[in-house]
């Protein structure tokens, strides 16, 4: 494997027991070695009592393949792999508060129509808006709603996974990382 020392973003997917105090674990292993996660999911998995973790880290490969073997090594991390290079389908959810009038709705419904997200909530003076896409597509819609005053925005972090059959960490996917040889 070629190791290039440009910081790029790395997307890391992990399978880990679904147990109080796992990700406080896994968050204070990024904080040893100095990697700030630009974000992280959580969620179950398809697996009872196994969790996936989605995370965006900086760095070059040499580091993030560092960071991500030492995640492995933590007794209830069961797998993890890093699949920037993959062929993957990634999406972040967004909640987005603007501020409206009675002049500007119109213009702010054109708007979320033009990007297919959804209007959840409408108020005399807000409006929350509910956008799934591309970190570039939650951007753009960011960007356009800005000046009518974005009140609250939340963004729920990437998550991800490898296209077709592979799942992305099963059968010896990512050797390099896979398997942190704890019995899992």
């Amino acid at each position: 494997m070629v190791q290039t020392n440009h910081t790029e973003q790395h997307t890391l997917i992990a399978l880990v027991e679904d147990k109080p105090g796992v990700l406080t674990r896994v968050a204070s292993m990024f904080r040893r070695r100095g990697f700030n996660i630009a974000s992280l999911a959580v969620g179950k998995s398809e697996k009872p009592g196994l969790s996936r973790m989605t995370f965006v880290v900086n760095g070059d490969d040499y580091t993030v393949g560092q960071v991500a073997k030492q995640l492995d090594k933590l007794i209830d991390v069961i797998e993890v792999a890093d699949i920037t290079s993959e062929r993957m389908v990634a999406r972040e959810l967004a909640l987005i508060k603007v501020k409206t009038t009675q002049m500007t709705r119109g213009e702010i419904i054109q708007i979320v129509n033009l990007f297919r997200a959804n209007i959840i909530d409408v108020g005399s003076e807000s409006m929350v808006i509910e956008i799934t896409g591309e970190e570039d597509k939650i951007n753009a819609l960011h960007n356009l709603l800005a000046p009518f005053g974005i009140i609250e925005m939340l963004r729920s972090g990437l998550v991800a996974m490898v296209r077709g059959q592979a799942n992305g960490l099963a059968n010896g996917h990512s050797p390099e990382i896979s398997g942190n040889g704890n019995g899992h």
